[in-house]
């Protein structure tokens, strides 16, 4: 007799062994984070800076008027940051098959002709338009796989 032979083996039962654990696909944390709660590194830094933030500002600010190229860097970072990604009021025509974002396509270069987009904005909503045809594409491609390999001699059906 071997000394695995005198160990008791767990019994199992409908209860989970470590009650304690969170079931597949459920959050450690159901609540989330709670609201206007802060990063810690925020409240350290804002604690480090507690007092004399308006005087490091106004440092920041006389060298960036010396001429210092970095402090006019994070001077106008501050002032005028660099812009994010905004809403676009634009209507897309709907798109269901590949000739719909042709119509898309062109519903996007007129737009930037009468001045409704700016060209990056058109940029970023022709990626899309391009993508959704390549989505639509490769559905459609599958379709017609499928339709052949059916339809071949000697194929069993599925």
């Amino acid at each position: 007799m071997n000394e695995t032979d005198n160990m008791a083996e767990p019994e199992i039962t409908g209860a989970k062994q470590n009650p304690t654990r969170f079931q597949p696909g459920q959050s450690g944390n159901p609540k989330g984070r709670p609201p206007g709660s802060r990063n810690k590194t925020t409240l350290a830094v804002e604690g480090l800076l507690e007092g004399d933030a308006e005087a490091i500002t106004r440092k920041a600010i006389e060298k960036a008027k010396e001429g210092d190229a970095t402090m006019i860097r994070l001077c106008l970072d501050r002032i005028a940051p660099a812009r994010k990604d905004r809403h676009v009021p634009f209507a897309l025509p709907k798109m269901e098959t590949a000739a719909d974002t042709v119509k898309a396509a062109a519903a996007i270069a007129e737009a930037i002709g009468v001045g409704e987009l700016t060209p990056s904005e058109a940029g970023d909503l022709s990626a899309f338009v391009a993508n959704y045809a390549k989505a639509i594409e490769i559905t459609d491609l599958e379709a017609r796989l499928q339709r052949l390999e059916a339809s071949a001699p000697g194929s069993s059906t599925r």
